[in-house]
């Protein structure tokens, strides 16, 4: 199953190994799901998760993107037409609408994206593999 997933979902899975976005990030190693992503998303998790004030380990860090060069799909993403509270989330909406096997954005920010029944929490969205 092809994701796109928020960097504050990766933020929570490397901060606590207990808890949905650690589960999340588990599915991901294990191959259940597959990263999609481009060079802005890239981009910014590499900014994000690299920055000294959250102390995660740069070895966890560099296998974490390693794996996503290795395993993830890269996806040209072609620019929505619709007005982002924050726009610095559209480029994960406009990853998620650039490819039609995207199944899911996954996200702790649902309310800064439009109401769309496959923008989920990743509580949501784990309630969707059980069903």
């Amino acid at each position: 199953m092809d994701v796109v997933i928020d960097t504050n979902v990766f933020v929570s899975a490397f901060y606590s190994s207990n808890g949905t976005p650690s589960i999340i990030l588990s599915l991901l190693y294990a191959k259940k799901i597959r990263l999609c992503f481009n060079e802005h998303l890239l981009a910014e998790y590499e900014d994000v998760l690299y920055r000294e004030k959250f102390g995660f380990n740069k070895y966890d860090l560099d296998i974490f993107f390693n794996f996503i060069e290795n395993n993830g799909k890269y996806v040209f993403a072609f620019p929505q037409d619709i007005l982002f509270i924050d726009e610095s989330d559209k480029k994960f909406y406009d990853v998620l609408r650039s490819d039609e096997n995207i199944s899911f954005l996954i996200t702790g920010n649902k309310k800064h994206f439009p109401k769309e029944n496959n923008i989920v929490s990743p509580s949501e969205f784990l309630e969707y593999l059980v069903i």
